[in-house]
């Protein structure tokens, strides 16, 4: 923003100061005391610089908060009302929100008098120039499937939101090794890092930024051509605030949701309370994107532009000593060499879930049993055990019946329809994992079931298998091992005891 309004002002000879925190608050302290006409920050410095004295309010004339909906959410109410009630009462208060929530409407009225609401855009041409994909992916393979809708889509810049820092470390992690051009944003960073990640962007030495919700606030990207919510949005407000970083100044963009299956009503819920209306299709196959590469590069520049007049005498050696077909493949070769690796992802149903809460688990009415050689002795509890059970024997949670958890040993259900694929998978089993076997079935009783996995596949649980692991395991286990799950438990054994045996 400071550049900005330096730009603007620049033939008036204004001063303008940034008040920023993670900069040098002693530079910014001089800047003030020397006398500036227009000061750029966030509510915690600024604040800071009030009750150290360094900043005079007296002479304030006008006030703008900038996304101040946004700053409401981040918690910087207090500061916010320490900075309205230190200025002038003469003052003229402008306020720019995206949305207009409660709490925003309750400061308008307490901190502005007469005011006058402008809308920019109607409700029905919120977002006109943007448009939604739901992506819907098996849990444990969100990572792999993130990484074919970059491809797929493969925007000149690209904004992908994360919840938690843990994740955007996680997801930048990935994306680096496969060999996007990338760079991250989290809270824990600075301020100069964040700007060194901006620039990065803007200038096209990265493609890709990886970011929360609290460090993207702000962030006005001319190129930014795709947003990817890799986590859901925790709220309609956060899907179109996300969302509207793309699609501005009459530039198209897109907005690409990635849906677990088992969050499918969630996601639904939430256009529908931003009143969007998104596409349902599944992951970007390796094929689709490999015919999305082709016709990118029939229509690269390189190619459909007309040669200089004056040929360049590489290009008359190159036709005098090789044949067309033997260009074309070293073209070919030399564009699909810094692509990115395309991943296999299994396609899920689009139907959408019927009947239920999305978070329920599907019932396996009839099924096969099985042994799994841990028990209660080895501290086994499906938060861990169903992630392991789907991991060895190639299925997913919604194929896992009932569970008995037994002294020493576990029995448990498959359905009828995955019993041949499960038998496939368990006889290759390593040695010193936990041993499989068929099982007559348990007399009746109460059944019990794991739960639901997150992102990445495995249990709620942080320290469980695959828990929060992007990408997890293609098989739909999770990330643990079959003698790492229960050793991670506080309660379990020590590390590197087993916590398996063989039968």
């Amino acid at each position: 923003m400071q550049s900005e309004l330096t730009w603007l002002y620049g033939e008036t000879g204004a001063r303008i100061a940034s008040c920023i925190g993670g900069t040098d608050a002693r530079r910014e302290a001089r800047a003030l005391e020397r006398g500036v006409h227009i000061v750029v920050g966030t509510p915690g410095r600024l604040c800071d610089h009030l009750s150290r004295g360094k900043l005079d309010l007296s002479a304030l004339r006008v006030v703008v908060l900038d996304e101040a909906d946004e700053m409401l959410d981040m918690g910087f109410r207090e500061e916010l009302e320490q900075i309205l009630d230190a200025a002038p009462p003469e003052r003229r208060t402008l306020l720019f929100s995206a949305t207009l929530a409660r709490d925003i409407v309750g400061l308008a009225r307490r901190y502005q008098k007469d005011a006058a609401r402008i809308d920019t855009i109607s409700g029905q041409k919120q977002h006109a120039d943007i448009t939604y994909r739901g992506v819907v992916t098996a849990p444990q393979e969100i990572g792999r499937s993130l990484v074919n809708v970059l491809r797929y889509y493969d925007s000149a810049t690209t904004l992908v939101f994360c919840n938690t820092r843990l994740l955007v470390g996680q997801v930048q992690a990935e994306l680096l090794q496969r060999g996007f051009a990338s760079v991250a944003i989290s809270g824990e960073m600075g301020q100069n890092e964040r700007s060194r990640a901006i620039e990065s962007l803007k200038s096209g030495l990265a493609r890709v930024c990886v970011a929360t919700d609290v460090a993207a606030r702000g962030i006005d990207i001319p190129a930014l051509g795709l947003v990817v919510h890799a986590s859901l949005p925790s709220s309609s407000e956060t899907l179109l605030h996300r969302s509207g970083r793309t699609g501005r100044a009459g530039r198209k963009g897109t907005s690409v949701l990635m849906v677990p299956f088992n969050q499918r009503r969630r996601a639904e819920r939430l256009l529908a309370q931003a009143k969007i209306k998104a596409t349902w299709e599944n992951v970007p196959s390796v094929d689709a994107v490999a015919e999305q590469d082709a016709r990118r590069l029939m229509e690269d520049p390189l190619l459909t532009q007309e040669p200089q007049a004056e040929s360049d005498p590489w290009v008359a050696k190159l036709v005098e000593t090789f044949d067309a077909t033997r260009l074309a493949t070293a073209l070919v070769g030399m564009y699909k060499s810094r692509l990115p690796r395309v991943e296999k992802v299994r396609p899920v149903s689009l139907e959408p879930p019927k009947g239920r809460d999305s978070r329920s688990s599907d019932r396996v009415e009839s099924g096969a049993w099985f042994r799994l050689s841990v028990g209660r002795t080895e501290k086994a509890d499906p938060k861990w055990l169903v992630p392991l059970i789907c991991r060895l024997g190639g299925v997913q949670k919604r194929d896992i019946g009932s569970i008995r958890i037994q002294q020493e040993d576990t029995l448990f259900q498959i359905s009828d329809e995955k019993v041949a694929r499960f038998n496939a998978c368990r006889a290759g089993i390593e040695d010193g994992e936990a041993s499989i076997e068929p099982a007559e079935a348990p007399p009746a009783g109460p059944p019990r079931r794991g739960g639901r996995g997150s992102f990445g596949g495995g249990g709620r649980r942080p320290g469980g298998p695959g828990g929060g692991r992007f990408g997890g395991r293609r098989d739909g286990g999770g990330s643990g091992r079959g003698r790492g799950g229960p050793g991670k438990r506080p309660s379990g054994p020590k590390n590197g005891e087993k916590s398996t045996r063989r039968r």
